[in-house]
């Protein structure tokens, strides 16, 4: 049979054999309806006029997008019914510790409000925006802008996912660590690393908030940070938003989380001798450090010793200034004293790379070059390639079209 795998913003199908298992998401269905959303946003919202003087919107960056050039509109129409003006609305992009966007890419994301509206990128190297407000049970600084402290209402909106280490993306991490200062980015992402151990922390995994020291310590962050209220977006494989759900606390975003767990987790304890992947297309892999998590998720699908071919195509490289290093430590017991001294962006990523190449062979359909991908413990191979490796492979095969969505 045929089967076709996205790869950045192209398509390219493979013949494999009729045994092949292929493992599939369930999508959600598209259930938005303006009206009923804008009523409820704005039944969410508060009465009293003075909320609407300082009004921060916090949205993701280009590679956790949520249908903003739709949605944003309905969100300022519903805001301004209750009486904020333009000048009363700024948006915060939560870059977190990734790099600026351009100008075009950001009117890309977020549409015609951006050219409309004042639009902060922030800067986790800023010092001067920060207060810190205390610092959790594990030591993480809980840092917080100035202004989203001094603003009268703080809105989030963006998208659910799985997060290979911090359980699920969206929800409260856009204001932490999507607006955090990097030192104290790099405290919570170090809770990845278990120092009795010496190995990655076992309770760090996707879809998992409870016995994960790092979920556990963003939870303990947000109790701390200002309430606010919270769009949830539920996607499906094609990056389209279907779902939108509003809430007013940690257990409303436990329950999107919650829903969507329910269309990609797979369940299955079964793995095959092979998987053939893409992590979905872009966005998802605009670069190395978005496309991981396809590696991770498939990953898991493969017994050990096996193989693993996954479609990124990392436009964008490796996304990270600091990752690289790691992999060049020589090991990853040296790595991770590097990391156990100074935990920097993307250290865990490079750990866990580590691990998974040490127990399985990756191949990767990638522009990125030969010197990275070595740097990576990767193959470098092209459609032909894959296709003869489809060929000779004896053992069971699994194909994943969107693994950078589901998890095992």
């Amino acid at each position: 049979m045929n089967f076709t795998l996205k790869y950045g913003k192209q398509e390219f199908t493979f013949k494999v054999p009729d045994s092949s298992e292929v493992l599939t998401v369930q999508e959600p269905e598209y259930n938005i309806d303006k009206e009923a959303f804008c009523n409820s946003f704005s039944a969410s919202l508060p009465d009293e006029k003075a909320k609407y003087s300082n009004v921060a919107i916090i949205v993701a960056d280009k590679t956790r997008l949520c249908g903003y050039p739709e949605f944003l509109p309905w969100v300022i129409e519903t805001l301004a019914k209750k009486g904020a003006t333009k000048d009363q609305v700024k948006f915060y992009i939560a870059y977190g510790t990734h790099p600026k966007q351009t100008e075009d890419e950001s009117l890309n994301s977020y549409g015609f409000i951006y050219n409309n509206y004042h639009f902060v990128h922030h800067n986790c190297d800023e010092d001067s925006v920060f207060q810190e407000l205390s610092s959790t049970s594990r030591g993480t600084s809980i840092t917080v802008r100035k202004d989203i402290l001094a603003s009268s209402l703080v809105i989030t909106f963006g998208a659910i996912s799985h997060h290979y280490f911090a359980g699920y993306g969206g929800g409260r991490k856009l204001l932490f660590p999507g607006l955090a200062k990097r030192s104290a980015v790099y405290q919570n992402h170090g809770l990845f690393l278990d120092m009795k151990t010496r190995a990655l922390a076992s309770g760090c995994q996707p879809g998992a908030l409870k016995g994960n020291p790092l979920a556990e310590d963003l939870k303990e962050i947000d109790d701390f940070l200002p309430p606010k209220i919270s769009i949830h977006g539920i996607m499906n494989s094609k990056g389209k938003v279907c779902q939108l759900h509003v809430g007013k606390d940690y257990n409303d975003f436990e329950k999107a989380c919650a829903i969507h767990d329910s269309y990609y987790r797979n369940g299955s304890e079964k793995q095959y001798d092979m998987v053939i992947a893409s992590s979905g297309g872009y966005p998802k892999d605009i670069n190395f450090i978005q496309a991981h998590k396809s590696v991770h998720h498939s990953a898991a699908f493969v017994k050990d010793g096996g193989k693993l071919i996954i479609l990124s195509e990392c436009i964008d490289k490796i996304g990270s200034n600091y990752f690289l290093k790691f992999l060049e430590a020589g090991s990853f017991e040296k790595a991770f004293q590097m990391l156990e001294k100074n935990y920097e962006g993307n250290g865990g990523t490079a750990l866990s790379m580590m691990t998974k190449t040490g127990r399985i062979r990756i191949s990767m359909m990638t522009s990125l070059d030969n010197d990275l991908c070595r740097t990576l413990n990767v193959n470098n191979v092209g459609e032909t390639n894959i296709q003869q490796i489809i060929d000779t492979e004896k053992g069971s095969i699994a194909l994943i079209q969107n693994a950078s969505l589901l998890v095992k």
